[in-house]
């Protein structure tokens, strides 16, 4: 039954994610009216990081509902073959179809809100620039959860600015997306979700960051127990 609940949590999150972000959009281009000043930036900054805490919150609640696929694939080519199988075979995809769903809801209710991220340079370029943003997260991210295990407040500030520059950096060649299901998403309204360009820049560019990065740090660094378990003895 955990395994259940945890499955549905990432389906109602990825369906909350690709909302929020429509909603800030919306809440700040029409509501506020700041269309094209150049504060609107600022202001979509300043409501994406307290967006991004009260995802991280909700992932604290449910104990690991997320809405990100790369999230639960680092941890998981970490962990037992079943603990991988479990996050292929049923996390990932529920975070997909919970993307979809909620870009297909959010097209009908709002139609001329756009479509979604698109690769405005070419393949290469694309694929380096979401494997180098993906890359830098998962290590920031990784890096937090050893050094700061215990800081929510201080960690989640952390990952969310990072989050926001690296998107900043890639949001004008590829959407700076670091998220493979909501891209999904998008991409699925538009009928582009099956082409080369999608699944290369969009989902092997970012897979293979990741592994990467997860390799990375552990080679160079030491494992949460092995460095509590030092501390405990310095202590003693």
């Amino acid at each position: 039954m955990g395994k259940v609940r945890l499955i549905l949590y990432d389906f109602i999150i990825s369906f909350m994610w690709v909302w929020s972000g429509s909603m800030v959009k919306m809440f700040v281009m029409v509501g506020l009216g700041m269309a094209d000043q150049p504060k609107a930036e600022i202001v979509k900054g300043a409501l994406s990081v307290i967006n991004m805490f009260f995802f991280a919150f909700l992932a604290k609640v449910t104990k690991g509902g997320t809405y990100n696929p790369l999230t639960v694939f680092s941890s998981a080519v970490s962990g037992d073959f079943s603990h991988f199988l479990f996050t292929v075979g049923a996390r990932i995809p529920a975070q997909i179809i919970g993307s979809i769903t909620g870009v297909r809801f959010i097209i009908q209710t709002f139609p001329g809100i756009g479509l979604g991220p698109r690769l405005k340079v070419d393949i290469h370029r694309g694929a380096l620039t979401e494997g180098f943003l993906t890359f830098a997260i998962v290590i920031i991210s990784l890096g937090l959860a050893r050094k700061i295990p215990g800081s929510f407040f201080m960690k989640t500030w952390i990952a969310s600015v990072s989050k926001l520059a690296l998107h900043i950096l890639g949001s004008d060649l590829t959407g700076g997306c670091m998220n493979p299901a909501s891209v999904m998403g998008w991409a699925y309204a538009r009928g582009d979700h099956v082409t080369k360009e999608h699944i290369l820049v969009y989902w092997l560019a970012p897979i293979e960051a990741t592994l990467l990065a997860v390799w990375i740090v552990q080679l160079v660094g030491k494992p949460v127990t092995e460095e509590k378990e030092n501390v405990k003895a310095k202590s003693e």
